[in-house]
């Protein structure tokens, strides 16, 4: 049984889970005192122009100047028939923008400690079974949707109905819906992606927020509501009220239960799952375990034998943990939402139809993880390469 659990906390932070069978699965936070501006837009002004970055700075309107390279700001093009790299070499950015002239941005990456937020021209829109990307004109299909016949379907749904100027994402949560959903939800975003448009034409104060996105427990919602949700928990009647709404709207029908006055953390012991999810050492069942560290560039995976000393050969006892670890690596990088470069460092296999067979254990297990993931392959020095894109991300 699959359940939504959200918290709010005296200090309106915010805390969604997405639990089964009383086990955590996603936990998502807002910090009701750090501002997100992850997925707004806004009309920027080109601050400083970096020709040897090919890059510039863009003033949103916000404490620190954003920042945009030429790749986010020439034509978005079909990775699959063009070379993105190609066009950034036979560009300058000097001759697409100056200094002063305004920009209509979308922020990719929140602004951290040292730097400022990324910011792009290529604006992505989600709705419930698609996302838009205006200016474009491709359709790409999520690849968790593996049937043909369906990926061919949904392609030709869209084909049908899309409008010049549009491209397309077909999320995994289109799978098996009508063709009169599926076009129903991409129209309304359309739809409001044409309010924005009319908005930043009009406006004439620049820098300006023309577009504020969701609060976290509308967008995460959004993306479980067709997971086979058996009911949602919450603590708040005014996000209760919310969510009622936001149900209406999808024409969704999901039992909401409201525990005003009770702990909502102590229903299944989600407090102490939540407390785990800090640590930096998880122990294996066999005894062995893994550390998590998270650095700016990248997280590091290291995978150790620690109490395990197994029972046949050095071989198979460094294969067992490993083969445990990748269980358990999957089952992490969902449950933190571990996005970007991703480095693990399992314990050294000699034999290469052992690796084969430890990508196929992360590959099979990463297929309960929502968002996108490539695994690309062990390096020279036998460390495992994939990367994740963060749930909460627009793309």
């Amino acid at each position: 049984m699959k359940e939504i659990v959200i918290n709010v906390d005296k200090q309106k932070n915010k805390t969604v889970m997405l639990v089964e069978n009383g086990n955590l699965l996603e936990q998502y936070e807002e910090n009701s005192e750090i501002k997100r501006l992850e997925g707004n837009i806004y009309i920027g002004k080109i601050q400083n122009v970096l020709q040897g970055m090919q890059a510039a700075f863009v003033d949103i309107g916000e404490k620190k100047n954003t920042f945009i390279h030429i790749k986010d700001i020439l034509p978005k093009v079909d990775t699959k028939t063009n070379d993105p790299e190609e066009a950034v070499k036979n560009n300058n950015i000097k001759d697409i923008v100056k200094v002063g002239m305004p920009i209509l941005v979308q922020v990719k990456r929140d602004s951290t400690n040292k730097k400022g937020a990324r910011v792009s021209t290529h604006i992505n829109l989600p709705g419930r079974f698609s996302v838009i990307m205006p200016g474009v004109e491709f359709i790409t299909i999520s690849q968790k949707i593996e049937d043909e016949k369906e990926r061919e379907r949904l392609i030709g749904i869209i084909q049908k109905n899309i409008p010049k100027g549009v491209g397309i994402i077909v999320r995994t949560s289109a799978e098996g819906k009508s063709e009169e959903a599926i076009i129903k939800d991409m129209n309304q975003t359309i739809k409001k992606w044409e309010e924005i448009k009319k908005v930043a034409d009009q406006e004439k104060d620049v820098p300006k927020l023309v577009y504020e996105n969701s609060h976290i427990i509308k967008r995460i919602l959004v993306d479980l509501i067709d997971q086979d949700i058996s009911r949602i928990i919450v603590n708040s009647k005014q996000e209760q009220k919310e969510i009622e709404k936001m149900l209406q709207e999808n024409e969704q029908t999901i039992e909401i239960v409201l525990k005003e006055q009770e702990s909502i953390l102590d229903l299944y012991d989600l407090s102490s799952q939540l407390e785990k999810i800090e640590n930096r050492k998880i122990w294996l069942k066999c005894g062995g375990f893994i550390t998590i560290d998270k650095t700016e560039a990248l997280t590091a995976i290291d995978v150790n034998s620690g109490k395990y000393i197994g029972t046949k050969s050095l071989e198979q006892t460094v294969y067992t943990v490993n083969k445990e670890a990748s269980i358990e690596i999957a089952k992490q990088l969902r449950l933190r939402d571990i996005g970007g470069i991703i480095i693990i460092d399992y314990i050294d296999m000699k034999e290469k139809e052992h690796k084969e067979k430890i990508i196929e254990v992360l590959q099979e297990n990463l297929k309960n993880d929502r968002s996108k993931t490539q695994i690309v392959g062990f390096t020279e020095l036998n460390l495992l390469e994939m990367t994740r894109k963060h749930m909460c991300s627009n793309d």
